[in-house]
């Protein structure tokens, strides 16, 4: 049965084009041009002032789990009390989701560590990227004794209710908050 699950797996590896590695330890490259170039040019998901991708802000955990868009929900911020929720975000993304804390519960606020960007702003840009993309950002540097991130907040009129937070010691972007960035220190 262990050899079956093995062969159906790299029919479906060279089927998709992703690189096998062969008994002897060689990479081997299954793909044609043509696939190999499809694969290449997926672009992120578009991070809005709504959500990230099908991940809404306001949508029911349980219409994203049953779409496979989030993980199994789990405790969240233990600063907010015993019912407090967080789910994580299922790939290409990387982050987690706080739910609200009525039933049915629902999105209230998405963090997004990587997989996705605003404007082409992403984990890992920098603050000069953010200033040319959302030339209305407000730069907060409050946080930066206590949490080591400098929030950049997007205003609503300048492009979206976001919130990244860029690393004091990197001087690029860790996480990007839609609404804003959920801390729990």
């Amino acid at each position: 049965m262990r050899h079956i699950s093995a062969c159906a797996g790299l029919i479906a590896c060279a089927a998709i084009g992703i690189p096998t590695v062969s008994a002897t330890g060689a990479v081997e490259h299954s793909c044609t041009t043509a696939s190999c170039e499809v694969v290449a040019s997926a672009s992120p998901t578009t991070i809005t002032s709504a959500g990230v991708g099908a991940v809404k802000l306001g949508r029911t955990y349980a219409s994203l789990r049953a779409a496979g868009r989030l993980g199994k929900i789990a405790p969240g911020c233990e600063l907010g009390g015993p019912r407090t929720r967080s789910a994580p975000l299922r790939a290409p993304l990387r982050g987690s989701v706080d739910l609200t804390l009525g039933t049915p519960r629902r999105i209230a606020s998405i963090s997004v560590r990587g997989g996705a960007t605003a404007r082409g702003v992403g984990v890992g840009a920098s603050a000069a990227q953010i200033r040319a993309a959302f030339p209305r950002a407000v730069f907060d540097r409050r946080g930066e004794a206590t949490f080591g991130i400098t929030f950049a907040r997007v205003p609503q009129g300048g492009g979206g209710r976001l919130e990244f937070g860029v690393d004091t010691t990197t001087k690029r972007v860790t996480v990007i908050g839609i609404p804003r960035i959920a801390l729990c220190e």
